[in-house]
């Protein structure tokens, strides 16, 4: 009796060595220390016939329960469950001890199982895309990205490793550290090559989902770009560009005035000079050498994105150094999604993919305009777009000893005390408790003040997204007796806004960061999470002349690390030349 696959192959049968499964299972009942040897290499699954695979189950079983794997325990164990007639009685056991001479060659019996049950899942992966392709109410979009997810899948099947001498360890450690010295690394993560941003972050770690945020004009793409040729150019590893705004050779002309050093107008317009000539060819020379990839497709959906980076790391040989995305707002969304529901899905998607190609994702970001209304035009956490933010005296409830919290008490608590259950709607409508990551301040931003008619109340950024009838909306977007959705004995009811306040002055913000349903209950109403959340590292980008042509920081960009999931936060300066779209270093290049 085979397992249930769906295997199809006309008169073939599909992969599979019934004689080393035998050799496995009777080394594993003939020998005690055998099962050790193959019980992290084998899973029940990768034997062919389900009464190999219930055999085995009952060893594991055994085996990890302290207990002897012998014929008389697994005989007892089958019976027990009222398995030992399915797998052909005692006398099926007993043949199988009877035909194994030793278990010496267990280990590479294994991996002949282990190649037979890949090439079976392979099977079973093609049949189920057949399938689906036949069925037309698939978008092709959606068919194609299972299909490079199902195959992809396969490709990152892998057994665990197993325990390894610390001795190992050390030679390894000592091998990347003497890598590193020699190349002057001084950074475990992938290095943008500007100096003081790799101390603050230790560079940009694999899996990591970050955002560059700023005004229009300060900057975003230029630093991004310079960022990308780095890495590519020093660590020597590929670069996927996802342009959703410029064209690529928009793109690579803001490539060539940073690498030629020419003024990016004079280049667009063809007014060179002759030793300038000289330098684009060389810059055309060095650039064309680059693992730069470009796409610039307008709407990208995330699983294109995904699809397209999936695509090329296979393509460059499983290597992928940077996913560059211009920008988030440009991404585009479900049609059935409002667009708070839409970015929150998207930042999600977006560090789903960080985490499934283990490589950084650096993506742009919009600030709202809000930074132009205060005096001090420098970016704050609540400023992103989307990303609201609640004032600091707002209450929430712990779920488990019913103790009210004011979000600035929270926030205030330090990094070790564990955080209060809060409550918060999931998936299926039904309001659940769950532990918040963190709750922080965000800056200082004007609030509006809105009240409901069971009077409800709570004060908010305009840009901090309720729920409606009609989905999540911002405060900004609510209309007088429109319905948010408010707890009332541990139940949801609608109930209509009957006032909204002018801004009023600007008062410190504060947020929570939830997982996975993006929301909690605050002040009795459901609100929801900024879309900063999803992300390890937030940097925005500040140039003070943009705003004071006369200052004396005239040339200099401030980046300012807002938000370090795995570390410290803070400024860094940085040299900007627009005429070259280029940022330099001020700081000493590296020894």
């Amino acid at each position: 009796m085979i397992s249930d696959y769906d295997l199809t192959g006309g008169d073939r049968l599909p992969p599979q060595n019934i004689e080393a499964e035998e050799e496995i299972l009777g080394g594993i009942l003939l020998d005690p220390e055998a099962m050790a040897r193959v019980a992290e290499l084998l899973r029940p699954e990768m034997f062919y016939l389900s009464a190999h695979q219930e055999i085995y189950r009952a060893a594991l079983q055994l085996y990890s329960q302290g207990q002897p794997t012998d014929l008389t325990t697994v005989s007892a164990w089958l019976a027990d469950h009222q398995l030992l007639e399915r797998v052909g009685g005692t006398a099926a056991i007993r043949r199988l001890v009877e035909q194994t001479v030793s278990s010496v060659n267990i280990d590479q019996y294994a991996r002949l199982v282990v190649d037979k049950y890949m090439r079976r899942r392979l099977i079973q992966v093609s049949n189920t895309l057949a399938r689906l392709a036949y069925d037309t109410s698939q978008p092709l979009p959606q068919l194609l990205d299972r299909a490079e997810q199902e195959v992809f899948s396969l490709t990152q099947e892998r057994v665990q490793r197993s325990l390894v001498p610390a001795s190992e360890v050390l030679v390894n450690i000592f091998s990347e550290l003497e890598e590193r010295f020699q190349s002057g690394a001084q950074i475990p993560g992938i290095p943008t090559k500007f100096i003081d941003l790799d101390n603050l972050t230790q560079g940009l770690q694999r899996s990591d989902l970050v955002i560059l945020a700023g005004r229009p004009s300060m900057g975003k793409t230029s630093l991004a770009l310079n960022i990308a040729q780095n890495v590519a150019a020093y660590v020597k590893q590929p670069v996927a560009i996802f342009s959703l705004e410029m064209s690529r050779e928009q793109l690579v002309q803001r490539l060539l005035a940073s690498e030629a050093r020419i003024d990016s107008s004079r280049l667009r317009s063809g007014r060179i000079s002759e030793n300038e000539w000289q330098r684009l060819g060389q810059a055309i020379g060095f650039l064309s050498q680059l693992p730069l990839f470009i796409d610039d497709t307008p709407n990208c959906t995330v699983t294109e994105i995904r699809s397209k980076a999936r695509r090329l790391q296979v393509e460059q040989g499983g290597t992928l150094g940077l996913v560059l995305i211009d920008y988030l707002q440009l991404i585009q969304g479900s049609e059935s999604d409002n667009r708070v529901q839409e970015l929150s899905r998207i930042t999600r998607g977006l560090k789903a993919l960080a985490k499934e190609l283990m490589v950084p994702v650096l993506v742009l970001s919009q600030l709202s305009r809000a930074v132009e209304s205060r005096s001090d035009k420098r970016p704050q956490l609540a400023d992103l777009r989307e990303s609201g933010c609640l004032a600091g005296d707002t209450r929430v409830r712990d779920v488990d000893r019913g103790k009210i919290w004011r979000l600035e008490q929270l926030a205030a608590l330090p990094p070790s005390a564990e955080l209060p259950r809060l409550l918060s709607l999931n998936g299926r409508g039904r309001l659940v408790p769950q532990q918040p990551v963190r709750v922080f301040c965000s800056g200082r931003q004007p609030t509006c003040l809105l009240k409901t008619r069971l009077n409800f109340s709570i004060r908010a950024t305009g840009n901090h997204p309720f729920l409606t009838r009609d989905g999540w909306k911002t405060l900004d977007e609510l209309q007088l007796e429109e319905e948010v959705a408010v707890v009332v004995q541990e139940g949801l009811i609608w109930d209509p806004v009957v006032f909204i306040s002018e801004p009023g002055e600007p008062q410190p913000v504060y947020d929570i960061e939830m997982p996975r349903h993006h929301n909690f209950v605050a002040n009795g109403l459901l609100v929801h999470n900024s879309i900063e959340q999803d992300a390890d590292v937030v940097m925005m980008i500040y140039r003070p002349e943009y705003y004071d042509p006369n200052t004396s920081d005239r040339g200099i960009a401030e980046v300012i690390v807002a938000k370090h999931r795995n570390g410290p936060t803070g400024t860094v300066r940085l040299l900007f030349e627009s005429q070259y779209t280029q940022f330099r270093n001020l700081a000493d290049p590296y020894r």
